[in-house]
């Protein structure tokens, strides 16, 4: 403990003898710290914040949903900084004094784009923070262009989202017609074209009067027919046999049996019209009529002794009447069965020609579902977008409260300059003493008798004090109160640049 003592001692005594080095180097480094501390110009900052509150009780009826302005927070961050806004503000405010072309003006943004910064502690909340540090205005005129910058950015901001989405509405309702009208005139033309070309191509396509569709039809039709019309003949040749079988005359009998004649015609012409019907003579009725028939022409004989004469047999004239309907059946089916084998081998020989026509007519029908589709999508889109702007600029969707307005910096947020300053200090005081300290050991020297005896190698006698005389003595003291006066000096210019930081700052308040 007493060896590390003593050698805190040797190296103060070091020090403190190279004490005017130690002063020498710390007012060199104070004051080149000093200098360099008062070029760093004072940024002043300025902090606002507002609140963006969105309606979602109708908005979210009419497909405005809470990503949607959740997305909608995110480009209005995003846009209010861009290159736009920014020229917007140089424009407004003292930065535009330095401004005298273009590539000024752009290097004016680039930089207020790097001191601006948006924040948002909240979905709805943001906080605008801007720096000003011009180095052609004074600290005063710094702090209030910090102020005015954050204030153009909220007038920006309102103006953009009152303003701006009804321009963006329109804009985007004015393209949407624009596309709606090409898109009308292109599903006009390809319904044409679909038209026309089923008007050409009627029998060949798919549906209702295809070819395909058409033949299974009068296949169908016509075996049809041919059961009707064998169904015909076979009843036409039964009523031919009839025909054959019934006497075109009946004898008529005398006066006296004239009542008896009239039932016996009746009774024959009733069965000529079951007959026809195509009853056999098997059925209880036929049998029936023919036991009648006979007994009506035994009470007719019976009756009437005298010669009969003939008359028409009414069930004859209905028989020819009825095999005239059939054969005239018979004819028109065979003239029909004639017409659908005719049809049938035309839509045989056209057949090969409808693959080629139905994939044709598939890609017109393709290119119109496309058209239509995209046609009905942007018409859809229109009509969204129509409402929402209406809900947004007639029921003030969005709604800007401005919660602490832009603040009036009264001191520099940077640099910390009574820190650099006191930190300066120290330094310089650091440095002269490590100065000192170091010149201490390189020079050899020996502060104890300790230590000449260890780096000899030889016993050391005794050793002699400084002695001083009276003027020494003197001359000393001056030194010494020189000393004293340069270090408090040092001081000193460090407790007036505090001073005057302060008074710079009282005088922007």
């Amino acid at each position: 403990m007493n060896g590390l003592y003593d050698e805190f001692r040797i190296a103060l005594h070091s020090v403190w003898n190279r004490r005017w080095l130690a002063l020498a180097v710390a007012w060199g480094i104070c004051v080149l710290g000093w200098l360099v501390v008062a070029l760093i110009p004072n940024s002043y900052e300025s902090k606002a914040r507002i609140s963006v509150d969105m309606q979602s009780i109708l908005s979210d009826k009419v497909g405005i949903e809470s990503r949607d302005r959740k997305r909608q927070m995110d480009r209005i961050q995003e846009t209010l900084i861009s290159t736009i806004n920014l020229e917007k503000v140089v424009r407004a405010t003292d930065l535009n004094l330095s401004v005298a072309s273009d590539r000024e003006l752009a290097g004016k943004v680039e930089v207020l784009r790097k001191k601006i910064e948006i924040k948002s502690d909240k979905d709805n909340i943001f906080e605008i923070t801007a720096n000003a540090s011009a180095g052609n205005l004074s600290d005063a005129e710094n702090a209030v262009l910090a102020r005015e910058i954050v204030q153009k950015l909220i007038d920006i901001f309102i103006e953009t989202n009152l303003a701006g989405d009804r321009v963006e509405t329109d804009q985007t309702l004015k393209f949407l017609d624009e596309q709606l009208a090409k898109r009308e005139k292109s599903l006009r033309e390809a319904e044409q074209k679909r038209v026309q070309f089923e008007t050409e191509n009627l029998g060949l396509l798919p549906g209702v009067g295809s070819i395909s569709q058409r033949l299974e039809a009068s296949r169908a039709e016509l075996n049809q027919i041919d059961a009707q019309l064998a169904s015909a003949s076979t009843s036409l040749a039964s009523l031919n046999g009839q025909l054959a079988g019934t006497p075109p005359t009946i004898a008529t009998p005398g006066v006296a049996g004239g009542g008896v004649s009239g039932q016996l015609a009746q009774a024959e012409a009733e069965l000529a019209s079951a007959r026809a019907r195509g009853w056999t003579d098997s059925h209880p009725d036929i049998i029936a009529m023919k036991n009648q028939i006979a007994a009506l022409r035994r009470q007719v004989d019976t009756k009437s002794g005298g010669p009969s004469y003939g008359a028409p047999n009414p069930a004859y004239s209905s028989l020819q009447s009825m095999r005239a309907e059939r054969q005239a059946s018979v004819a028109a089916l065979q003239a029909r069965k004639n017409t659908i084998e005719g049809d049938l081998a035309q839509l045989v020989s056209k057949q090969s020609l409808e693959p080629a026509v139905v994939a044709e007519m598939a890609q017109i029908n393709r290119d119109y579902d496309v058209l239509k589709a995209q046609y009905d999508k942007l018409l859809q889109d229109r009509e969204q977008i129509k409402l929402r702007g209406e809900v947004e600029t007639e029921t003030d969707a969005v709604k800007i409260k401005v919660l602490d307005p832009p603040s009036s910096p009264r001191s520099p947020a940077a640099p910390n300059r009574p820190l650099l300053l006191a930190a300066v200090l120290f330094v310089g005081l650091g440095g002269g003493i490590g100065a000192a300290f170091a010149m201490g050991q390189v020079q050899t020297t020996y502060p104890t008798a300790g230590k000449l005896e260890k780096a000899s190698g030889l016993p050391v006698i005794g050793s002699v004090s400084q002695v001083l005389t009276s003027s020494q003595r003197a001359i000393g003291q001056k030194k010494m109160r020189l000393f004293y006066s340069t270090a408090g000096a040092l001081f000193g210019v460090f407790t007036l640049l505090m001073i005057v930081e302060f008074i710079q700052r009282g005088m922007v308040a």
